[in-house]
């Protein structure tokens, strides 16, 4: 009786590690399938392409690497389907822009400091510089 007991036992335990080697396998195959669907169809990880790692010769793997990135931007962005969407959003932030160039304008102390007008200044300069990113994005959207 005591040694039915014991081979009741042992059985549960190897039954049970045979489950868990099953699950951990069954684990593993799932990681590998979907590591494998997200990954690149030639196995090579474009996103840690180093371009210091003789400059010359993986040239082209870094060119890859960039090529990989736009079109996966690209298939994101759909600019196709929502370019009116994207530039009414470019030609709007560009509207916020000019009004809140006017207000700091009109903010700037004519008497003051000139450690205030610099700082109002700097704030100017910013903004055109988002302007002409602005324009240089437009110019983009209208290339696609």
């Amino acid at each position: 009786m005591l040694t039915d007991v014991f081979a009741k036992n042992i059985g549960f335990i190897i039954i049970g590690a045979i489950l868990i080697y099953l699950v951990c396998k069954g684990l593993q195959l799932q990681n590998t399938v979907v590591e494998g669907l997200t990954g690149n169809s030639d196995g090579t990880d474009t996103s840690t392409i180093s371009p210091t790692a003789g400059i010359a010769g993986t040239a082209t793997n870094y060119a890859a690497a960039i090529k990989a990135n736009f079109v996966k931007a690209q298939d994101e962005l759909l600019i196709d389907k929502y370019r009116k969407d994207y530039e009414q959003v470019l030609i709007n932030m560009d509207d916020y822009i000019s009004m809140m160039m006017l207000k700091q304008i009109l903010s700037m102390n004519e008497g003051g400091s000139g450690e205030i007008n610099t700082k109002s200044m700097e704030r100017l300069n910013l903004f055109r510089q988002t302007k002409e990113t602005l324009n240089t994005t437009m110019k983009f959207l209208d290339t696609q």
